[in-house]
């Protein structure tokens, strides 16, 4: 059941990002979606029980011809015959009917009728009638599917040429670029050399051409790598997934050798308030990380009845927001996400990868195992002085809600005795883990020393013990008064039972000071 919400909710997670690309990537979706319900739909009324009436899936030859007309599906095959085609056909012409209609609806919104269409021109068309980095008419449109930049292209070249007789291009990958500019090649560099011919150094390259384009139109596929700064203007036609992708795609302008002295970026932010927007995509794609899940053998990560809310998608609404109040530079941003970002997916990985090699070494750690290191990059400022502490929950009486590391936690404590980060930080304290220990794999000798002075040689650890306290009273919400040395002391890591209700049910599993 789960495994079948799950393609539900990413089914239609995709469709509401094709809908907030543009009305025509939506209609294209439909129509493909339509096409496939009626296909099968037709396989069952004309399938014949009778004629592969004792065939078994085991014993079928899924890539015969013979059997082609018998199964249904993709990289898994179903024989029709082991279907409820009844139930099943029933579901299929209810979606149908719904698919059809929303298609209908949608093929109304003709390029007349598309405001967030009409909006663009306008931009282009103020952009160009009153240019602030001399008489500079250059445009870039971005979006993430390539169908919106198909629809974006029929619908503005031969207006632009028209009405400010400037040229247009289109690139979405190899065969399938366009221009108006009367040229031969339309390989993307050709095309992008003839978008900024400065930037690109045209007048080496070929130093008889003349005519320029000035108005864009790409997917992500030019998004990184690419020097286009003769541009002043950038619009995103749509907002990628990953906030990063964003920056990266106003770092085709913003670059050094710029003549330009005022660069634009805008954005087109879905027709809802953002807080609304990232709550609809939290519960949309709750359970679509599910399906990455089934592979890593911890099927409980995700709380199949509470996945409302995602701890982690509070992290990319921080990032849109930075995005949509100032315009930051990409090493300001503390790091991209991605879908598998939501059940730290990536960090799994490496943990396993790291299991097949030293799984025996892991196994003999103690616990209260604790390393120093020294911030060496004083340039990033989510990186402060303070100790990251990685505890466990030994009891299920303190729990929180649609928390995907439980039962561990991690707190990233300041030298003041502050909260830096949370446990609903995870990702990010993980982020920060990364920046400051890949690599380094033997003790730093200087941080070390720093820190058996500052402890008397581990005599003195209350400093510790006070930054230990805030963190778990951070995970069960209460002041305790009572201290906790216990998780210091040789032979044991559990705080005393009688020393601080709720607190004993956890155990300190490592720490790292960061200096």
């Amino acid at each position: 059941t789960d495994r079948e919400n799950s393609l539900i909710h990413l089914m239609r997670v995709n469709l509401l990002k094709r809908m907030e690309s543009s009305i025509n990537s939506f209609s294209l979706t439909l129509i493909k979606l339509i096409d496939t319900n009626q296909k099968i739909i037709d396989m069952i009324d004309n399938h014949n029980d009778s004629v592969f009436e004792e065939a078994s899936i085991v014993d079928v030859d899924i890539d015969s011809d013979e059997y082609a007309s018998q199964l249904i599906g993709n990289k898994v095959k179903v024989l029709i015959s082991d279907v409820d085609k009844i139930r099943w056909k029933q579901d299929l012409q209810s979606d149908l009917d719904k698919l059809e209609e929303l298609q209908a609806d949608s093929l109304e919104v003709d390029s007349i009728r598309d405001n967030k269409l009409q909006i663009l021109k306008q931009n282009i068309k103020d952009k160009i009638n009153n240019p602030f980095n001399r008489d500079n008419k250059k445009v870039i449109v971005f979006t993430a599917f390539s169908d919106t930049a198909e629809y974006l292209y029929k619908n503005i070249h031969q207006w632009a040429k028209d009405e400010f007789k400037v040229e247009s291009c289109l690139i979405t990958g190899s065969g399938t670029n366009k221009t108006t500019l009367p040229t031969k090649l339309k390989d993307l560099n050709s095309l992008l050399t003839n978008f900024s011919p400065i930037s690109k150094s045209r007048d080496k390259t070929d130093p008889t051409a003349t005519k320029e384009i000035d108005i864009l139109i790409a997917t992500d596929c030019i998004s990184e790598g690419q020097n286009l700064q003769d541009c002043d203007y950038l619009i995103n036609y749509d907002i990628h997934w990953n906030p990063v992708r964003i920056i990266q795609r106003f770092g085709r302008i913003d670059r050094l050798g710029s003549t330009n002295e005022t660069i634009q970026l805008v954005n087109f932010w879905a027709n809802m308030e953002l807080d609304e927007y990232i709550n609809l995509e939290s519960r949309v794609s709750g359970r679509m990380v599910l399906l990455d899940v089934s592979a890593t053998g911890e099927e409980n990560i995700i709380d199949t009845q509470n996945s409302n809310d995602m701890n982690d998608l509070s992290y990319r609404a921080k990032q849109l927001k930075e995005l949509q109040e100032t315009v930051i530079d990409l090493e300001d941003v503390s790091g991209g996400i991605s879908i598998t970002d939501l059940t730290l997916n990536d960090f799994k990985m490496d943990l396993m990868g790291y299991l097949k090699t030293d799984e025996a070494k892991l196994q003999k750690t103690p616990l209260g195992i604790h390393s120093v290191i020294l911030n060496q990059n004083n340039s990033n400022s989510a990186i402060e002085k303070g100790t990251v502490f990685c505890l466990k929950l030994l009891k299920n009486e303190v729990h929180t809600d649609n928390y995907s590391l439980e039962p561990y936690y991690l707190v990233y404590v300041d030298e003041a005795n502050e909260i830096k980060l949370g446990f609903t930080s995870a990702k990010t304290i993980l982020d920060i883990y990364k920046n400051l220990c890949m690599g380094q794999d033997d003790a730093m000798v200087e941080a070390v020393k720093l820190f058996e002075n500052e402890t008397d040689n581990y005599n003195n650890m209350s400093k510790y013990t006070t930054q230990l306290k805030t963190a778990v009273e951070s995970i069960i919400g209460k002041k305790e008064e009572s201290g906790m040395d216990s998780l210091f002391s040789r032979g044991g890591t559990t705080i005393s039972s009688d020393s601080i209700s709720n607190i004993e049910d956890f155990e300190l599993i490592s720490y790292l000071v960061i200096k």
